[in-house]
């Protein structure tokens, strides 16, 4: 394993499925599970170019690698969390394929030619700024959590112009901001096609939702896909959830 010095406060966390480890730092940011249920969302191009905004410490980018040879361009505002992130790309080993920017998303296509980009992987801030917003997280959670950098606007106008006509953008997002998401897709051209509810176990509410719309896509054929549940009434994983983080072979214990 190349030797990548961690700073204060960091760990190496792995993703079994993929064998990608990432740094992480709970004091600055960790990805969870909206990270990986989004980078085994969408069908992920063999060939073309992927970006992945928003992208914090890297994870959805790095663990979307393992399932294409296309490269992939990660774009985070944050200092401390694109460092993180590069150094995570060192780590696997993946600065053929995955190359940090550090941006303002805004500013893509500075970075990627105008519709040239294949699939745009988003995992945004989901709340709107309020005076109520809680105020007590960090800054870099604050900026990860809160539409305070960026909005939905402004993602889904940037993927209008960096994607290629029928280029997909996918985003893992809030259900209370469902209708919002819809109307702001459509407003840029950008036709919702494979929505996914995801419930943290039976009987309660869903708390995410996964959703991949096409540049310039016909409104038809929206596909409602199965609920995904997280945890069974025990607390253990559903097999759905026990595959996506550990494999397809892999034993409970």
């Amino acid at each position: 394993m190349t030797n990548v010095t961690l700073k204060a406060g960091e760990r190496i966390d792995q993703l079994f499925s993929t064998d990608v480890k990432i740094i992480q730092n709970k004091d600055v940011f960790s990805y969870s599970i909206d990270s990986v249920l989004l980078s085994r969302f969408p069908k992920i191009p063999s060939r073309g170019l992927i970006v992945d905004l928003c992208s914090g410490n890297g994870a959805v980018g790095l663990f979307a690698s393992t399932r294409t040879k296309a490269p992939i361009i990660e774009v985070e505002l944050q200092e401390r969390l694109a460092d993180m992130a590069q150094r995570s790309i060192q780590l696997n080993h993946l600065e053929n394929q995955v190359q940090m920017v550090q941006d303002d998303l805004k500013n893509l296509l500075n970075h990627v030619p105008r519709s040239g980009v294949d699939l745009i992987l988003c995992n945004p801030p989901y709340f709107k700024v309020s005076e109520t917003s809680k105020k007590n997280l960090s800054e870099h959670y604050l900026l990860a959590r809160h539409e305070i950098t960026t909005n939905l606007d402004e993602i889904c106008e940037v993927a209008r112009h960096a994607l290629k006509s029928n280029g997909r953008l996918a985003m893992v997002h809030r259900p209370d901001r469902f209708l919002d998401i819809i109307d702001t897709l459509r407003q840029y051209n950008l036709a919702p096609k494979r929505i996914q509810f995801v419930y943290p176990k039976m009987g309660k509410d869903a708390n995410m939702l996964l959703i991949e719309a096409i540049k310039d896509g016909s409104t038809d054929g929206l596909k409602i896909l199965p609920p995904l549940f997280v945890h069974k009434e025990n607390g253990e994983y559903t097999d759905a959830i026990f595959e996506i983080y550990f494999g397809k072979n892999a034993k409970r214990h």
